[in-house]
This record gives C-alpha cells, sequence and structure tokens, in this order.
C-alpha cells in the first residue's frame, strides 16, 4: 500500500515538474520573442504605469503577441515588474526580454538638439521649440524674464549660452538646457579670460563675448580667427571704427532682406559699427570656444582691415590703399563669376 502511495506521489511530482517545465518553455519562448520593428522607436512609459499595462501596451501597439502565457510573465520574471517611467529607445531585433531589462534598468533614451556657433538667440528658440520631447516653457517667457530664469545678471541673452550639443531625457525643460548653456559658457569664459594677453583694450569678459560674437559672424576659418581678432583690436587700439557688416545686419533686425546697402551702412543703430566707435552693446550671436580664445589672444599683427577673398577665406591688408586694390579685385571676380 505505502508503495502505491509512493508511486502515486512520484508521478504526480513528475506531472507537476513536466507541466512546470513545459510552461517554463513557453515563457521563455515568449519572452524572448523578437519586437516587431523595421526602425527604431521611442516608446514611453508614463509614471503609474504598472507591468500588466507595459505589456497590454506593447500588445496593443503590435510590439509583441499576446497568447496564453503572456500573465504568467511575471511569475517567472519578478525582477522585471518594477519597470521605470521614462521614454526608451526600442530597436529593431530587441526582443521583449531586452526591452523589459530596460525599462527595469530605468536606461531612458538621450535625445540630442544641437546649436551652431554663430546662431543667434532667436534661431536657438525655434530650435527648442521643435525638439521633441521637450517641455517648453521659454516661448511664455520675455528675454528678460529666461535671463533670469536662467540665471544670468543682464537682460539679453545673446551671447551667454554656449553653442554645441545637449543631451536630454523625457521632461527635461528648455529652460534646463539654457541654463546649462549658461553655465558652459560662463566656465568656458572663465578659463579664457585667466589666459587672456596683457594690454588688450577688452575692459571686461562680457567684451571678450561681444568681441567674439563679431569674429564668430566674420569667419568659418579656423586659421583665420585670430588673424580678424588683431583687425579688431588693432582698430580699438586706434579709436577707428570697426565697420563691420554682421553687427550691421544684426542691428537691422527684421529689416534685413538679405542684402546691405549704402543707406543701411549710414543708419545709426546701436549696432551699426559704421556710425558707433567702439563695440556694440551686446554680443550678436553665440560665439564658440574658439572665438572667445581668438578675442582675448588676437594675433600678433598690424592689419587693419579685410575683405572675402572669394574661395571662403579673406584677404588681410595694412593700409587703406592696399585694402581697396583687395576691394576691388573681389568685385571683379564676382563680375566675371555672373
Amino acid at each position: 500500500m505505502i508503495k502505491k502511495i509512493t508511486l502515486s506521489l512520484v508521478c504526480v511530482i513528475l506531472l507537476l515538474m513536466a507541466g512546470y517545465f513545459y510552461i517554463a518553455q513557453h515563457v521563455e519562448k515568449y519572452v524572448n520573442q523578437t519586437l516587431a520593428l523595421d526602425k527604431e522607436q521611442v516608446y514611453t512609459i508614463t509614471s503609474g504605469d504598472s507591468f500588466k499595462r507595459v505589456l497590454a501596451g506593447l500588445i496593443k501597439k503590435q510590439l509583441i503577441k499576446s497568447d496564453s502565457f503572456t500573465p504568467l510573465l511575471h511569475r517567472f520574471y519578478p525582477q522585471m515588474i518594477e519597470v521605470k517611467a521614462g521614454t526608451y529607445l526600442l530597436t529593431p531585433q530587441m526582443t521583449l526580454k531586452q526591452a523589459l531589462e530596460l525599462f527595469q534598468a530605468g536606461k531612458e533614451h538621450q535625445f540630442a538638439i544641437t546649436f551652431v556657433e554663430g546662431s543667434t538667440f532667436s534661431e536657438w528658440l525655434e530650435s527648442l521649440q521643435q525638439a521633441p520631447y521637450l517641455e517648453h516653457k521659454a516661448n511664455k517667457l520675455t528675454e528678460a524674464q529666461i535671463a533670469e530664469s536662467i540665471g544670468l545678471k543682464k537682460q539679453k541673452v545673446e551671447g551667454l549660452l554656449l553653442a554645441e550639443t545637449y543631451h536630454y531625457t523625457l521632461g527635461t525643460s528648455d529652460l534646463d538646457i539654457l541654463r546649462r548653456a549658461a553655465a558652459k559658457l560662463q566656465q568656458v569664459l572663465d578659463e579664457q579670460w585667466s589666459k587672456r594677453q596683457a594690454n588688450l583694450p577688452i575692459r571686461s569678459p562680457y567684451d571678450a563675448l561681444i568681441l567674439a560674437s563679431i569674429i564668430e559672424k566674420e569667419t568659418a576659418v579656423e586659421s583665420e580667427r585670430k588673424r580678424i581678432s588683431a583687425v579688431f583690436v588693432n582698430r580699438l587700439n586706434k579709436r577707428m571704427r570697426l565697420q563691420t557688416d554682421p553687427t550691421v545686419i544684426y542691428g537691422m533686425g527684421d529689416k534685413y532682406n538679405g542684402n546691405i546697402r549704402k543707406k543701411d551702412l549710414r543708419t545709426p543703430t546701436p549696432y551699426n559699427t559704421y556710425t558707433i566707435f567702439g563695440l556694440p552693446p551686446t554680443p550678436i550671436a553665440m560665439p564658440g570656444e574658439a572665438s572667445i580664445n581668438a578675442a582675448l589672444n588676437p594675433e600678433n599683427s598690424d592689419y587693419l582691415y579685410f575683405v572675402a577673398s572669394g574661395d571662403g577665406g579673406h584677404v588681410f591688408s595694412k593700409t587703406l590703399s592696399e585694402h581697396n586694390r583687395a576691394v576691388r579685385s573681389y568685385l571683379k571676380q564676382l563680375r566675371s563669376n555672373k
């Protein structure tokens, strides 16, 4: 009798074990199914979403299949139950298990936004407005309010943000990015200011940013930055007007249509360096680190003028007569190219 009972128990145990391994095998197969994706896709888990709701969401979006083993998934993989809110990047060939491990670890996808050196604050605001998964707060504020919100002492933001690539996750606001850009710019400026040349006609770090922004707008050629800086520094030392077109354009604002006329050069604005002496009142763009360095460490030269060469660079001159010849040569080249 005891032998029969023992044999029966063994049979029941074996059946239970067989059933368990059968279910485990199918759950394993289910969790290792490949997501139905042919390209990358972001997937957002909102705060309060449960493991069950996340699975239901993946099924609803037809990223995974549903079967009778779906409700058992949490029993075999209890470590994956605690999913974290966020936005995640799902990729082709990724399995459901890999996706759940991503959700459990909270490894959110990092979005990126890039600001180009020489861009203006208004262009930054446009880029921020179009950036995905970013909380928009700046569009409800004036420029002065934005400046105060990100910790700036000036009321104008122009020139006070460092142009580079910034990464962010879901829930980041545009003000968060601007705050980081302001802090990075200040860090770079402090470092460059401490290593500046002696006896420059630059009274403050802010003046350095103004000059750097002009250099940034005048050339994209790395090797020319310090020479262009030297031209402006030499002119400031001689109390000559800077006479640089980018400042005129900035001062024209919405009136600029792509062309500068002689009338525009003679029309006074706070930024028209053909009519004012010294630097304009604020930067005219967001300078990069190289231009800040150039503003504070100009080349040792006697150049006072420069004009476009026609091949992307500039021709530099020490006298007005040399400069006029270079201008005539440039205009002749322009006419021949028409």
